[in-house]
């Protein structure tokens, strides 16, 4: 007799193509076109043209820092920040209006092109981070930030981000080896988004103008082990709307810094396109190379702040910012520990 056949395997199913939806950038011409139209009408129609030329710096500058904010875990403040309070001497209650009023444009931007993309987001985790971040950054911008002397600013923000790039360096390899996604039911994402939207509201964000992105991203991949394509563009988002919740509580309880309208001018253009550009390109090239590379800058900014604040600082200043980001990474691993189990 003949040998009985078995039954054919069959390929795992691929996702049928309703549930994957071609992007549609329309919506996002749009709002790119109705921007520049505004943008153009303040700059010409009323008279600022040679505001916006003679902050030209910051518009070049802005160019990497909106690459950075659509392509990496970290707003465009992280790079406007250091650049303004750092190298153009401004205050880091500039730097962080700056960060509010430029990241509501091009982190905006990204966001909408996300959407359009229809890129996978980890949703449950995005809700709680925005409804936390809704409540946290009006708490900080009017309870927290305004007893933070502009010292502690800046060492808040080089810390937390010095130690965000030492982790981003010691385990870049791992972090984009992770291709987990995060299910619709877990039940850890929704609190831990709203833990974090929550908190870094109302401190980081609140005193530096970024932060929430970072957070939830920390989240995403140490806790949920989440894939980089799923963890980066959902920081993003929320970072966006925590912007606009930064924004808008200013503008309504006494206004912005002086000067962050006239760098906004020059800003405005660049990071509109930039944002969504930088999360274009990675999704070629990868993101890991970018990673590393705003790694590297982090650290560079923390011991950047550490030589200028030095002689305010002492040897026990330094060695405390040091410790500072000893903690941070050891809350970063006992994370990490915790996401592998």
């Amino acid at each position: 007799m003949a040998a009985r056949a078995e039954p054919r395997r069959s390929a795992p199913p691929s996702l049928p193509q309703a549930t994957t939806p071609r992007p549609n950038l329309r919506p996002w011409y749009v709002w790119l076109a109705a921007f520049y139209a505004a943008w153009a009408f303040v700059v010409f129609g009323l008279g600022h043209t040679a505001t916006a030329l003679a902050h030209w710096p910051i518009a070049v500058a802005m160019a990497a820092g909106s690459y950075a904010a659509g392509s990496t875990p970290m707003g465009g403040g992280t790079v406007a920040f250091p650049i303004l309070v750092l190298l153009f001497g401004e205050s880091p209650q500039l730097g962080r209006d700056f960060s509010f009023a430029a990241q509501s444009v091009g982190m905006v931007s990204a966001t909408l092109f996300v959407l359009a993309r229809r890129q996978p987001l980890a949703w449950p985790a995005l809700r709680g981070a925005l409804a936390g971040s809704t409540l946290g950054v009006p708490i900080g911008v009017l309870l927290v930030a305004p007893h933070v002397s502009a010292l502690w600013i800046k060492l808040v923000f080089a810390t937390l981000w010095g130690s965000f790039g030492v982790l981003h360096l010691w385990r870049i390899g791992s972090i984009a080896a992770q291709t987990e996604t995060v299910p619709a039911d877990a039940a850890w994402a929704p609190r831990a988004g709203f833990v974090v939207g929550l908190l870094s509201g109302a401190t980081v964000v609140a005193v530096a103008g970024v932060g929430t992105d970072m957070m939830l991203y920390t989240a995403l991949v140490l806790l949920g082990r989440a894939d980089l394509r799923i963890a980066i563009p959902t920081a993003v988002c929320a970072m966006a709307w925590a912007s606009v919740v930064g924004l808008v509580t200013k503008l309504a309880t006494g206004g912005l810094q002086p000067g962050v309208f006239a760098h906004w001018l020059a800003a405005a253009p660049v990071v509109v396109v930039g944002a969504p550009f930088g999360a274009f390109v990675v999704a070629r090239i990868g993101r890991k190379p970018t990673l590393a590379v705003v790694a590297v800058l982090c650290v560079g900014q923390l011991f950047g702040t550490l030589h200028s604040e030095r002689a305010t600082l002492g040897v026990g200043g330094v060695l405390a910012a040091l410790a500072a980001v000893g903690a941070c990474l050891f809350g970063f691993e006992a994370l990490r520990r915790r996401g592998t189990r």
